[in-house]
């Protein structure tokens, strides 16, 4: 296969690592990552992309292979855990995407052509996406440790996807690495007439910016709840807040969908949402809000507005540890403004995507915010992320999902 640049490979060598006990604890566990505090022994010239050998501490046995990550307080990313033996070549990265296809085989025997085939850390590929746009392939690199790997994997990630095109996409540290000459959005192989890719989830057309859209170009992790809150507004009201590219407000609309509101702070998403909207056929009224969900939640509050479903899916609200307890305030405080908005017998739809917050943390400050208010309610489902999203790790574990049935 031709690259349409030239891609330059760093060379590596292979490193021996001594862990302390409770790091190599984790990695015999299948924990995926290795902190610079927990290595005792390391060869001193050791470098980003470096494949790391780490052996047990008394026994001299192989208990993982990782890469070195000279930039990153986790210092080893796991790519494999020795339970079985491994030659890192193109063979073993080639193996391990085709046992991440096969993984999505039965989410795309459905009218589905968009996916993740590569989920990080939980495929065996910390710090690397692939999703897949009909046949236009993104891959988001957040790691200079995949340098020296690179041309492999994009082949494999190629023959295995059938994709037409490859898009780069990098994190914000790599855009200002000297360290390489990819530059983000780059379409790397085949062409791309429109950066605007349109693709298809569960029968419902959607469109991705995979040029210059947040991450990949679209969030693909909630594609069974949108799928779930389709199939419940048909004839209903629905408010989506935060509601992005509106990817629940368009399978409500698509599922028959009498009203569909969606709430966003940014003009340009609900462009996009009423893009996507388009791309199907709705007999419904699409209607958008742009401004601040708390502020606007409140306004229709005071306007006396309910809607049968309401879907509250805000951005991550704790990126660090220390801010866990003011994104809970946060949650408490959407829970109880979406149960005002929420019609008689209505659903409230609540979902969280902050890794540093538990599923089960959520799940109980949800149940303790409704408990508090006056009507009765059942909790009808809770959901995690789809399937092309495989939970490898606790922390990979980051998408969780309320449905919440009021009773009166």
């Amino acid at each position: 296969m031709e690259f349409n640049i030239s891609l330059v490979k760093p060379q590596v060598k292979n490193l021996a690592v001594k862990l302390n006990g409770k790091g190599e604890q984790f990695v015999v566990k299948g924990h995926p990552w290795v902190f610079s505090n927990s290595i005792v022994k390391i060869n001193d010239d050791a470098k980003t992309g470096d494949l790391a050998i780490i052996f047990s501490k008394n026994k001299n046995k192989v208990v993982g292979l990782g890469l070195y990550d000279g930039n990153s307080p986790i210092r080893i990313k796991i790519i494999h855990n020795a339970d079985t033996k491994a030659k890192v070549n193109a063979d073993f990265f080639h193996h391990k995407i085709e046992v991440a296809f096969e993984k999505r085989s039965e989410l795309l025997r459905t009218n589905t052509n968009s996916y993740r085939l590569l989920f990080g850390e939980n495929d065996g590929f910390p710090g690397l996406i692939a999703d897949v746009y009909d046949n236009v392939l993104v891959v988001k690199l957040y790691s200079e440790i995949w340098l020296p790997y690179l041309e492999t994997i994009l082949e494999s990630l190629q023959q295995i996807s059938k994709a037409e095109t490859i898009v780069m996409r990098l994190s914000r540290g790599l855009q200002i690495s000297n360290n390489h000459t990819l530059k983000d959005g780059e379409v790397i192989y085949g062409m791309l007439e429109n950066e605007v890719v349109e693709f298809v989830e569960h029968d419902v057309k959607f469109s991705a910016n995979v040029i210059k859209g947040h991450k990949t170009g679209y969030f693909l992790d909630h594609r069974a709840n949108r799928k779930r809150v389709g199939e419940l507004s048909k004839g209903k009201s629905v408010l989506d807040i935060f509601s992005y590219a509106g990817g629940f407000s368009v399978h409500a609309l698509a599922n028959g969908a009498t009203e569909v509101t969606s709430l966003d702070i940014s003009k340009q998403a609900l462009d996009m949402a009423r893009a996507n909207g388009r791309l199907n056929s709705y007999s419904g009224k699409h209607k958008t809000i742009s401004g601040d969900a708390f502020d606007e939640m409140k306004a229709l509050i005071e306007k006396g507005k309910t809607y049968d479903v309401v879907v509250i899916d805000p951005p991550s609200f704790a990126k660090q540890q220390s801010e866990v307890e003011l994104a809970k305030k946060k949650y408490a405080q959407l829970a109880e403004l979406g149960e005002k908005l929420t019609a008689k017998n209505g659903m409230l739809v609540l979902a969280s995507c902050s890794s540093r917050v538990l599923a089960q943390s959520f799940f109980d400050l949800n149940q303790r915010v409704l408990n508090a208010q006056a009507r009765l309610f059942e909790t009808e489902l809770k959901s995690i992320h789809d399937s092309d999203h495989p939970i490898g790790f606790p922390e990979g574990a980051y998408l969780k999902c309320g449905y919440y049935r009021f009773l009166e």
